[in-house]
């Protein structure tokens, strides 16, 4: 009996020449494994396409509801950003498919993992972490760093060789962008932004929605209810959080919202430059910032900022299953006992407006806020705190003033 191989599968033209070449160069027995984590009719057909490439096997594990509630609710929570600016939609999945993978490499006694990551890029960092960190025990292969014996440097180079093993699928040789998405988000490289002079063509890129110039003259407004952190209502109607982002998603892109066009530092030290789409999360994450704005105390909120941008960049490297990870998500997951609240917005041509906040636990105080006199907060209090908040200051300006008489 031969060995058996877990290969991550996409469907696409990468992954599915993997297949002949892990059975050329391993003479492996193949089993793909393709995890659903929300991207639509990517899986139309799969599972005719890996058994004539010559897979033996195809799973589909549909995993939305694990990946939300277990990976990008965690990040919510945190504010998780990574470099001001992405969501860490592709990041954040990584771990739940190496997870995946792993499982299924148990369940089917394989020795190995393949995945179809470039040597240039992110992915192959973040699947390996995770497979190591889970199963130290399996081998795993990237075909793109086996030089001897990967000679494809081509999609007409892949076709060929697909052609040559007895596999003829309509597959396009024409150069598109590089895409990946999930329900979080879709990301766009190549073509155009490949250089950082050129302005993305938004009319041929974005597929979850529209530019803001072409979004409705009339803004949206929406109220978003979190309990502890997460999200569990959308404008009063209560769902689990898939269905929430699935929902944001349709209201935010028609809105203009969520385009990110950012050049990131990859994990390998390169620059790379891409498009990110992310209306839903866009919503939701701006959502519950502003509700923790009304609840964190100013220290926690303050200390909360870093232990977000460290969050992401744990996320980003690949670093999930790590006791750093975990200690962070222990902590956040401190500060979100009161997080609980409605948050109003609107929406328009790409911005997220705000349209009030309440929650039973708001630290918001009008009678201490308020311009007019309250009974919590007398005026001349404040003239002691500042003498002693300043007397440094002005304790250094005696000396100066002492050193310049002599």
């Amino acid at each position: 009996m031969k060995e058996k191989v877990i290969l991550a599968y996409s469907g696409g033209l990468d992954t599915t020449a993997i297949i002949p070449w892990l059975k050329e160069n391993y003479d492996y027995e193949v089993v793909c494994c393709c995890i659903d984590v929300g991207q639509g009719n990517e899986l139309d057909g799969l599972e005719e396409r890996a058994k004539l490439s010559g897979a033996a096997k195809l799973y589909i594990e549909h995993i939305t509801d694990e990946f939300v509630d277990e990976y990008v609710i965690p990040c919510v929570k945190a504010g998780a950003v990574y470099e001001n600016k992405y969501l860490l939609g592709t990041s954040m999945a990584r771990p739940v498919i190496a997870k995946k993978l792993v499982e299924i490499a148990r369940k089917e006694g394989a020795v190995a993992i393949c995945h179809g990551a470039t040597g240039k890029g992110n992915d192959q960092v973040r699947f390996e972490l995770g497979i190591k960190a889970l199963a130290p025990d399996l081998k795993i292969i990237a075909p793109w760093r086996c030089n001897e014996t990967w000679k494809m440097q081509s999609r007409e180079d892949e076709i060929e060789y697909c052609h040559a093993h007895g596999i003829d699928l309509p597959f396009d040789a024409s150069h598109s962008y590089s895409r990946d998405r999930n329900l979080w988000h879709i990301s766009h490289e190549g073509l155009e932004l490949e250089d950082p002079a050129n302005a993305p063509n938004y009319d041929h890129l974005l597929v979850l929605g529209v530019s803001p110039e072409k979004a409705p003259d009339e803004g949206e407004t929406i109220s978003l209810t979190f309990r502890e952190g997460a999200p569990v209502a959308l404008n009063g109607r209560e769902m689990k959080a898939s269905d929430i982002i699935t929902e944001l998603n349709a209201i935010g892109g028609r809105n203009g919202i969520g385009i990110v066009d950012i050049v990131e530092n990859r994990v390998v030290g390169m620059k790379s430059r891409g498009v990110y789409e992310t209306p839903g999360g866009t919503i939701l994450m701006e959502a519950h910032t502003q509700l923790e704005e009304l609840i964190l105390d100013r220290d926690t909120l303050a200390y909360k900022k870093g232990i977000g941008d460290k969050f992401a960049d744990v996320v980003y490297e690949g670093k999930w299953f790590t006791p750093l990870r975990e200690a962070l998500q222990a902590f956040v997951e401190s500060t979100q006992k009161y997080v609980t609240g409605e948050v109003k917005m609107k929406l328009y041509k790409g911005n997220i407006i705000k349209q009030g906040t309440t929650s039973p636990y708001s630290l918001y105080n009008e009678s201490i806020a308020s311009f007019t006199t309250g009974d919590l907060y007398d005026h001349h209090d404040a003239e002691g705190f500042i003498n002693l908040f300043g007397l440094s200051l002005k304790v250094r300006a005696m000396m100066m003033a002492a050193d310049k008489e002599k």
